[in-house]
């Protein structure tokens, strides 16, 4: 489960990123909470959040361009050292009584910038840090380091914002990206496995959507994690709704189910990790059970139920996330990584800010309930139906049996007979 932590160098990028991963959580929070302070506008927290991703949907492309021509290990040093600073920043304004809402947009547009770069980077660089018999490990294990942090550090947020406030909270975050940082100079490059860059030259973008088009397992993994973000991962509009409207049971409920989502989460990425292998049957298999966990969520009679089955769907959310990211980066080559990284992320991330007003709808016209469950319908059907497409393609059939008492399910070679009968 832990075998890639046996690589030195990734084993100091991994630590750094515990620190400032934690670090990131506690700013989320803190930022969100100023806003509303300073505004008392829900809208104004929601512009904050817009700001912070947009970047990546308007130049997440360009910034794959970039990271194939840079060593990516000082485009590391360069976006994390600008991230840090911005925390420092938003943290002396703060301290010092001067922050004002236009400050926080500031900082959240130019956190937004680095992430441009940053993202694909840090996914492109795990691959030189590990090799690829490690890789899926490794991306793994990076998942459930994301994870721990969505646990700890928004716990960690609110006791100190409730204690010394949300200008301490920002100076934490700006300083944890010294972890990182120090982790980054302290590897030794001979032991990274080289990858040679892209040259700078013109279509370089176009080139990379090209690759993308004529690799079917690139595609339409990519389709898949965009349906499954876009439809199924809306949990900021179905958990605050199901713990307001439906249970009438407050804040509390609602901080139960995010926190039960991120253990099985975190159990998922875990999982994933001790798999040691990306296979398109788990991606399909695990978007289907994401969907259908979402449905059955949506008719979940008791809070409790509800609850619990938020462990499952966060496990199973994230096993197609570690699946479709491993897959992707050992299905392409070390020169298109970058690009074809950033293209995945810009599809997953850019999902929410297109699903979102789409299950907010469906959830004010037809209910709660009915949101979730079109969601995991949707996400469902496309799994199901990328799995037929790919069947086809790939000249398969889809076999049902038994293996030492257990169901058996896979897709195999269609047999000859059923070739000639198919010809015929």
């Amino acid at each position: 489960m832990f075998s890639s932590l046996k690589v030195r160098n990734y084993r100091l990028f991994f630590v750094g990123q515990v620190v400032s991963n934690i670090g990131t959580w506690m700013q989320r929070i803190a930022q969100d909470w100023l806003v509303l302070s300073l505004t008392g506008s829900a809208t104004a927290v929601g512009v904050t959040t817009a700001l912070q991703f947009l970047p990546m949907l308007l130049f997440g492309l360009y910034g794959g361009v970039l990271v194939d021509r840079l060593p990516k290990r000082r485009a590391l040093l360069f976006t994390q050292s600008a991230m840090g600073a911005t925390g420092i920043a938003l943290a002396a304004l703060t301290l010092t009584g001067h922050v004002q809402v236009w400050h926080v947009y500031l900082a959240a547009f130019a956190v937004g910038l680095a992430t441009v770069v940053d993202n694909p980077a840090r996914q492109s660089f795990v691959s030189e840090m590990v090799g690829p018999d490690q890789l899926q490990n490794a991306v793994s294990l990076n998942s459930a380091n994301f994870q721990s942090a969505r646990l700890v550090g928004p716990a960690v947020a609110g006791v100190m914002i409730t204690g010394v406030g949300t200008g301490w909270a920002f100076l934490a975050n700006g300083l944890s990206f010294v972890a990182p940082l120090i982790g980054l100079m302290m590897m030794r490059a001979r032991e990274l496995y080289v990858v040679e860059r892209a040259p700078r030259a013109k279509g370089q973008l176009r080139e990379g959507l090209h690759y993308v088009a004529g690799r079917p397992e690139l595609i339409w993994t990519i389709v898949l994690a965009g349906f499954v973000s876009t439809f199924g991962f809306n949990f900021p509009v179905f958990l605050s709704a199901f713990a307001d409207d439906v249970f009438h049971a407050g804040a509390g409920s609602y901080s139960l189910f995010n926190t039960l989502m991120a253990v099985g989460s975190l159990a998922g990425a875990l999982l994933a990790a001790r798999r040691g292998t990306a296979r398109m049957r788990v991606l399909l298999a695990g978007a289907v059970a994401f969907g259908t966990l979402e449905i059955v969520a949506a008719i979940a009679p008791s809070l409790w139920l509800f609850a619990l089955l938020m462990v499952p769907i966060g496990m199973f959310g994230m096993t197609v996330n570690v699946t479709a990211n491993s897959s992707i980066q050992m299905s392409t080559d070390p020169a298109m990584r970058g690009r074809v990284m950033a293209l995945y992320m810009m599809v997953f991330m850019g999902g929410s800010p297109v699903g979102a007003p789409i299950a907010g709808w469906i959830t004010d016209a037809y209910g709660v309930r009915a949101g979730l469950a079109s969601g995991g319908a949707i996400a469902a059907a496309a799994a199901v139906t990328i799995g037929l497409v790919l069947a086809r393609v790939g000249n398969l059939r889809l076999s049902v049996g038994w293996n030492h008492g257990h169901p058996h399910v896979r897709f195999v070679p269609r047999e000859a007979r059923e070739q000639l009968a198919a010809a015929a």
